[in-house]
């Protein structure tokens, strides 16, 4: 496995084509990276297109499980370069993630109450037809993918001491700890209700942790990578455990002080800043990610 800053590069002129650059803006003392306005409305589209233009294709097409964001970025991948794709998600997944891999034109599965449950229907699938599983986070494809969020960010903001991340299987967390190589301070964020990396840690492998909570459909994968964790190992400081209620605190904060409508997961980095479990010091440049806005939580009809 190759997850070099050089291969991170290459992979990022690769799928630059069919990427945002998404804006860093600085705001209440942070620097806030926007993933969340990214194609599919999550980071997961760089992985997607790693995965897709570096891997073959068979005739079949492409099958992902996915707790939503991932499904997405997969179902959008497909259809800008003309594959097929069929995604599973399960019954926790929001209505807007299942409404956008829909608009995609994939051809969706709805089973099952969590990730792990969709996760075994898709592999079956994929035995059965020979369609490429395009797994969501525990693939090198994917780990370089999301490695190219930590080179954007740099580029941004050369200056940042601190980055917070929200961590789910890990892919995300994992593919910048491989880009900065501990040159900054990595901080993961977990629900307290789905502590996969936590566990993971406490262990010395990757375990099966619950997979529960608000942010259940995009950071409760049942356990993390087994590729990112050697990385999480080497180069992540440490990890906070967040409650669903600092969660909804940190959606509620960033859609009425910056008009910024996330969706938990994707609000989940923001949350030890807003509880005071992390707490920086004096001089300190902190980053967060704001990594999904696949959410129906803002209401136009109004």
């Amino acid at each position: 496995m190759n997850l070099s800053r050089t291969r991170i590069g290459e992979i990022e002129k690769l799928i630059r084509p069919h990427l945002r650059r998404t804006p860093v803006i600085e705001a209440e003392g942070l620097t806030l990276k926007l993933e969340l306005l990214q194609h599919s409305g999550s980071f997961k589209a760089r992985g997607a297109f790693a995965n897709l233009l570096t891997r073959d294709v068979p005739s079949v097409g492409v099958v992902a499980a996915s707790g939503g964001n991932h499904g997405a970025a997969v179902a959008y991948a497909a259809e800008k370069l003309g594959k097929r794709a069929r995604i599973y998600v399960p019954t926790v997944s929001s209505p807007a993630k299942i409404e956008r891999i829909r608009s995609y034109g994939a051809d969706l599965v709805v089973g099952g109450d969590r990730y792990a449950d969709a996760l075994a229907a898709s592999e079956k699938w994929a035995a059965e037809s020979g369609a490429l599983q395009v797994h969501a986070f525990d693939h090198e494809a994917a780990l370089l993918g999301q490695g190219t969020v930590g080179m954007e960010l740099e580029a941004q903001a050369p200056d940042l001491d601190t980055l917070l991340v929200a961590v789910g299987g890990g892919g995300l967390i994992g593919g910048i700890a491989a880009w900065y190589e501990k040159r900054i301070r990595l901080i993961g964020v977990e629900p307290r209700l789905a502590p996969t990396l936590t566990r993971a840690l406490e262990a010395g492998r990757p375990v099966d942790a619950e997979a529960g909570g608000v942010a259940a459909d995009s950071l409760a994968p049942k356990r993390v990578g087994q590729l990112m964790f050697p990385l999480a190992q080497k180069y992540i400081e440490r990890v906070v455990l967040v409650e669903d209620d600092a969660i909804r605190a940190a959606q509620r904060t960033l859609w009425e002080s910056l008009r910024l409508a996330a969706e938990p997961g994707g609000a989940a980095a923001y949350a030890p800043l807003l509880t005071g479990q992390y707490q920086p010091k004096k001089g300190e440049r902190v980053g967060v990610l704001v990594c999904g806005g696949n959410t129906t939580a803002v209401d136009f009809s109004r």
